[in-house]
């Protein structure tokens, strides 16, 4: 093992975007004379996400960064150094009357009052409040359906939107004009187009332990260990308290989830050992999993270490937290386990939602033969057919 103290390091620079700004990256293994040098400059931030030191894009900046580190690094240029990054365009502000913009702040009362969650009333008031500023001038009480096909067909499909965002679309202007029925939109024209209907990564067994054991910080570890071995939605775990897991009686309360529903998972036998080591180690006070003072983990950040710990174990799929809730219905599924009991432990409101796993489970594929292997195996049991199996050289 390298002395973590040794004279010389090597000192990569990128060119990176990070928070919608352009920044010089540098990448270096633990050293701790040049991170003294680099904390010197007052140039530099520690970036946990990026896992270096980056400042304002500057090629001044790499010559002082050469001058500092002369004696204790040599330097590598990454290749994007020299490309030019193009920074995405602040939003437009939209052009909304006072009348509309009212009708909008009512809407939103509307749908609060409907009690739909914060996530889908910022979303329907995104969605409503574009399209309002798309058809100005038009009154909104002369809405007709032609107008939000012309939306459609300007915006969603010219900007290549995603069908689940259509259909997202679709259903607040249905609730708006449940709202505001003055408008000529008629709800039952508004068709939501077909869903897609794509199967979900599942990691083999195998993966799994291969992330976990790939995985050296200790927190990062047990939080991805709690999000497969319970099944957990990534917003679960972030609000997950301490006070809901029982480790004596080895159960998880899942509070106010998906749908405002608790529901009970089962906290793994060989999650214990992790679980106590982790707790004694980082004392949590609130969550269980917490960031910087006692607040909340983000979701970015265990989408970041995820994805690092996928890389070191050689995974090639791309894998997100959601992918190990994927992959423990689908493992429960091959295990055996009824998929009523898989949707109760998902949380899932319909038995239809839990279905998909039956698409994706190995359990019963296993035991289907293909057809060539039919004929193979009965050409191999009859001696007079077992000569027309081989294969001419020619």
């Amino acid at each position: 093992m390298k002395n973590l103290y040794e004279n010389t390091s090597t000192v990569l620079f990128k060119k990176v975007v990070h928070k919608k700004s352009v920044r010089l990256l540098l990448v270096f293994k633990y050293h701790e004379p040049t991170i003294s040098k680099i904390r010197d400059l007052k140039l530099f931030l520690w970036s946990q996400s990026l896992r270096g030191w980056h400042c304002e894009f500057d090629l001044k900046v790499i010559q002082k960064v050469h001058i500092a580190l002369k004696n204790i690094a040599s330097f590598e240029m990454d290749s994007s150094i020299g490309k030019e990054f193009e920074l995405a365009k602040p939003r437009a502000s939209r052009n909304i009357s006072d009348r509309n913009k009212e009708i909008i702040r009512g809407y939103v009362s509307f749908l609060k009052g409907k009690r739909y969650s914060e996530s889908t009333v910022r979303s329907y008031f995104t969605l409503i409040a574009d399209f309002i500023a798309f058809i100005q001038p038009i009154p909104i009480d002369d809405l007709t359906h032609r107008n939000v096909e012309l939306f459609i067909e300007s915006v969603y499909i010219k900007r290549d939107y995603s069908v689940s965002t259509q259909r997202q679309l679709i259903s607040a202007i249905k609730q708006f004009v449940l709202y505001y029925p003055n408008c000529k939109v008629e709800s039952i024209k508004l068709i939501r187009p077909k869903s897609s209907s794509f199967l979900p990564t599942v990691l083999s067994k195998q993966e799994v332990i291969s992330i976990l054991r790939c995985t050296k910080n200790l927190k990062h570890r047990a939080i991805i260990a709690m999000i497969y071995s319970a099944g957990l939605r990534i917003s679960e775990l972030i609000n997950l308290e301490l006070n809901h897991i029982d480790i004596e009686r080895r159960q998880i309360i899942v509070k106010n989830a998906k749908g405002r529903k608790d529901r009970n998972v089962i906290l793994a036998k060989s999650m214990l050992p992790l679980i106590k080591n982790y707790l004694n180690t980082y004392t949590p006070k609130f969550y269980f999993a917490e960031g910087q003072k006692g607040l909340k983990y983000s979701a970015e950040s265990i989408r970041s270490f995820l994805k690092r710990s996928c890389k070191y174990a050689q995974i090639g799929k791309k894998v997100t937290p959601h992918t190990l809730r994927h992959s423990y219905a689908t493992h429960l599924l091959e295990s055996g386990i009824d998929l009523r009991y898989i949707q109760e432990l998902l949380g899932h409101a319909k038995p239809e939602t839990t279905m998909i796993y039956t698409h994706v489970s190995k359990k019963d594929l296993l035991n289907i033969e293909s057809p060539l292997d039919i004929i193979v195996k009965s050409y191999m049991n009859d001696e007079n057919k077992r000569e027309n199996l081989k294969i001419p050289d020619n």
